[in-house]
């Protein structure tokens, strides 16, 4: 397994003039009610631990005041940590001079931002390039890069359009090409499409799905919406009043949640649209029946069972069958709201 790219340890943030030693207060339990109440100080972040793989979606997610815009500050170092340590690439970016924060900023990590961010005296074709110029970009070579992720985001046209002249869609698609087109490995999304309608939201969902499956970025991606993040995360993180209650893969979370809180989160999704058929099935294939992937939908799944008029499917992954699936398997798998057939060891 190779390395994260992000491997954050130990990180507290505590806001208040003497934020360093209430830490040890927090250390001892005391929780972000009671250190306001008697200190007044507020507690951002609660000792999180979390490695984010390289090339991958990391969403992290939790309500309003949870921390976590919070914590994906901490990433480029918008807020500076009471304590902890944020290593990117295995270096420290708390310990970075002010030069080489700088440049990091500029090529290494970019941010999306949820209200847009964009520059209102300037045109679609100057903000998306406004990366470059930074990074000291050639103007030719800067408008080359900044048009070829202006088509990419479907934006062909609007070049010299200013942002006010655009929908909330639009001028966020603006904000995604002005990030891709600096090239930089990681894209920082704070809950970048939360300020869309519904239907524009999944459409720029889509957009970031079909770009993440050519470009392999490292994204991570800030939400409070639960089919947002099993839609995009390949892991998810759950955070609550600064503290780090869950993490795993969204198969994980769904036939596993962690506590109350947790299983709250999860209890109104659709378990048949997110559920794959290789986290409820037994280790058995059978002798026959119609193969499906493991990462086909258990709503899916069933009705090729229902088609093939068979009692139970091979599933398959990476081409080799690796275990069985019964219509029995996937109904319990739904009605359940923890764990159906755990023997798979797939997920749980």
């Amino acid at each position: 397994m190779s390395e994260p790219k992000v491997r954050i340890r130990n990180l507290y943030k505590i806001f208040g003039p003497k934020d360093k030693a209430m830490v040890k207060h927090v250390e001892d339990g005391m929780g972000k009610p009671e250190l306001l109440e008697k200190y007044g100080h507020v507690l951002g972040l609660n000792n999180i631990n979390l490695d984010i793989p390289k090339r991958e979606v990391q969403v992290i997610m939790g309500l309003s005041g949870s921390g976590k815009s919070t914590l994906i500050r901490h990433i480029n170092r918008l807020i500076e940590p009471t304590s902890g340590e944020m290593i990117v690439d295995g270096e420290d970016v708390l310990e970075m001079s002010e030069d080489t924060l700088r440049q990091f900023r500029r090529k290494k990590a970019s941010m999306v931002f949820q209200k847009f961010a964009l520059l209102p005296h300037r045109t679609v074709a100057d903000n998306v390039a406004y990366g470059l110029a930074v990074q000291d970009v050639a103007d030719t070579e800067a408008r080359e890069r900044s048009q070829k992720w202006i088509d990419r985001v479907g934006l062909t046209g609007f070049e010299n359009h200013y942002p006010a002249q655009l929908s909330g869609g639009m001028q966020q698609r603006v904000g995604l090409a002005r990030a891709l087109a600096t090239d930089a490995e990681i894209l920082l999304m704070d809950e970048a499409f939360s300020a869309l309608d519904p239907l524009i939201r999944t459409d720029m969902q889509n957009v970031l799905l079909d770009l993440q499956e050519e470009l392999h970025k490292t994204i991570i991606f800030i939400t409070h919406d639960l089919d947002e993040a099993l839609r995009i995360g390949d892991n998810i993180a759950i955070l609550r009043d600064g503290m780090m209650v869950q993490q795993g893969s969204p198969q994980k979370i769904v036939m596993n949640p962690a506590d109350d809180y947790v299983t709250d989160f999860i209890k109104d999704i659709n378990r048949g649209r997110v559920l794959e058929v290789g986290s409820v099935m037994h280790k058995k294939p059978p002798a026959r029946g119609p193969k499906i992937d493991s990462k086909v939908a258990i709503e899916d799944a069933m009705q090729t069972l229902l088609a093939a008029k068979a009692k139970e499917a091979i599933v398959m992954r990476d081409g080799k069958p690796a275990g069985g699936l019964s219509m029995e398997d996937m109904v319990g798998a739904i009605a359940r709201g923890k764990g159906a057939a755990t023997d798979s060891g797939a997920y749980t």
